[in-house]
């Protein structure tokens, strides 16, 4: 009888492991088992599925080379003398991707060296019948006498209903103590088996009683999670990836928890299976993987530098604080990656060298944002040595370090094609905004440009400046790109406008003709006596 299923192997990247899985069985399978119904006599094989079905069916079952964990492979080939699969001669070759997935794998378990040559551990853990974490599980528990606890614990990740469903692993192995069915009898016989085979203790496992979580975090190293938010749902591993809990479980108010298995690749994998431990015992068991780092942190709200010592086990932050013995160098590097990360606009801009910069760009110079960050290293870093801030840099710094950007020649286009100044009739002078909307701006009293019958121009190109026109006392009273148009025209109503408003200063009929001035009528008539 062929029911139209078959069990194979496939590789859970969730759980770390190979599991069997039940799916439709392939053509060659249906056939072939047709065939076992006449291997002694004449029989009837009895497919339960349509016989149309049998077309939709796949014609081959898939290489399991390509679909399993290679772990096993790449531990016996090194075993062989061949440290890499891919070397031997295969019908179907092992994928690239799967074998250095397994070697980094077992390098992790230190099975491998670095070379890809099998340590002793590694042989220890290839005579057993299981997947290389679990093996690895078994010899280490058992080398801190917890050969009995691991050998549960790896039944109960190999077989699935054991206990429950509950994520809880110390919840579902006394769940699974209690059961008396033959499933679970069969289960415990197994595990009793392979508690047997352990080595003897050489040492004692962690304080703190979390056996369960002691054999899993053997097995799943990089799976170790602290909690990240109050209300457990979410979890930072050793690993670098991020889980999600049930915040209704009762491992949600663990600090610490040894992740088995989980649901799903992204970022916010669902913890299935997980035991309780304490930072001590993940201290005591991977205390040679914390590292002392010492960093310096870019703040982006001060533009500054904090440097930090930090312990760290993997990508988890176990602890930091200030850390007085920082290199230099390393903090204006991260206050030059902080200017990267985050923008020109944390730099203490100068109104003189923000104008540079627009005459630069007016001048069509490559000195907007994208430019200027290409080239950071060029001229960045001289000016954060030995400071820790950025509001630091010294005044006109900044636009000193933009004109050695620019040579001569470079640098003399900006006067001709953008000056930086205008002069008025009146002899003063006054800065032009080059990135005002609009085009070149300047603003100034409209007294000063009594006597001008054409409207200015900047640069080579005679570019029309556009004007801003103010009172005496600072107030805007026009604009425009057209100084001739504006005394023909608007003028007339403006000056009447304006004597009532600043009777001391001059407000002529025809200011094309009147003599440009900053002063008031009766100053003017001063300096006219006095001549």
């Amino acid at each position: 009888v062929d029911s139209g299923l078959a069990r194979r192997p496939r590789y859970d990247r969730a759980a770390g492991m190979t599991r069997l899985v039940t799916e439709r069985a392939s053509q060659a399978s249906a056939t072939q088992r047709a065939g076992r119904a006449a291997r002694q006599g004449p029989g009837v094989a009895y497919r339960l599925w349509e016989e149309a079905a049998t077309a939709g069916l796949p014609r081959f079952d898939p290489p399991e080379i390509v679909e399993a964990d290679l772990s096993a492979l790449v531990l016996a080939s090194a075993i062989w003398g061949v440290a890499d699969p891919r070397d031997l001669s295969w019908i179907d070759p092992p994928p690239e991707a799967a074998v250095s997935e397994a070697r980094a794998r077992l390098g992790a378990l230190d099975a491998i060296d670095a070379d890809g040559r099998p340590t002793a551990h590694g042989r220890a853990i290839a005579a057993l019948p299981m997947p290389p974490r679990l093996a690895h599980m078994l010899v280490r528990a058992g080398e801190m006498g917890l050969g009995g606890v691991a050998a549960e614990v790896a039944v109960l990740l190999g077989e699935r209903g054991l206990g429950g469903n509950d994520p809880d692993l110390e919840l579902r192995l006394r769940r699974w103590r209690g059961d008396r069915s033959p499933k679970a009898q069969a289960a415990r016989k197994l595990a009793e088996r392979w508690a047997r085979s352990m080595p003897a203790a050489v040492s004692a496992p962690p304080a703190g009683g979390h056996d369960v979580a002691v054999a899993v975090a053997l097995a799943f190293p990089d799976r170790v999670a602290r909690r990240r938010d109050a209300s457990g749902e979410r979890w930072a591993s050793v690993g670098g990836r991020g889980f999600k809990l049930d915040p209704a479980s009762t491992l949600a108010r663990e600090q610490w928890l040894a992740v088995a298995e989980t649901q799903g690749m992204a970022a916010g994998a669902r913890i299935l299976s997980a035991a309780a431990i304490d930072e001590e015992s993940v201290a005591a068991l991977f205390g040679e993987r914390i590292e002392t780092r010492h960093i310096a942190e870019f703040d982006p709200a001060t533009g500054g530098v904090r440097p930090l010592r930090e312990r760290r086990l993997g990508a988890i932050r176990l602890s930091s604080g200030p850390d007085s013995s920082a290199d230099p160098a390393a903090i204006e590097a991260a206050l030059v990656e902080g200017v990267r990360t985050h923008g020109l606009a944390l730099l203490p801009w100068q109104a003189g060298a923000e104008a540079y910069r627009q005459r630069a760009i007016y001048a069509g110079l490559p000195f907007d944002d994208e430019s200027l960050l290409a080239r950071l290293d060029d001229w960045l870093p001289p000016l954060v040595a030995g400071r820790r801030r950025l509001d630091a840099i010294p005044a006109g710094a900044l636009g000193d370090a933009l004109r050695g950007l620019l040579s001569w020649d470079e640098q003399q286009r900006v006067e001709r094609v953008a000056p930086s100044h205008f002069t008025s009739p009146a002899g003063s002078s006054h800065a032009i905004d080059y990135g005002a909307e609009g085009g070149p701006r300047v603003e100034l009293r409209v007294q000063a440009l009594f006597g001008l019958a054409e409207h200015p121009t900047v640069g080579t190109a005679r570019v029309p400046l556009v004007l801003s026109l103010t009172s005496p006392a600072g107030r805007p009273i026009q604009t425009t790109r057209d100084l001739p148009g504006f005394w023909a025209g608007s003028w007339a109503a403006v000056a009447k406008e304006m004597r009532g408003r600043y009777p001391r200063h001059p407000w002529p009929d025809d200011p094309a003709a009147a003599a440009a001035t900053l002063r008031t009528k009766n100053a003017d008539a001063r300096a006219r006596g006095s001549r």
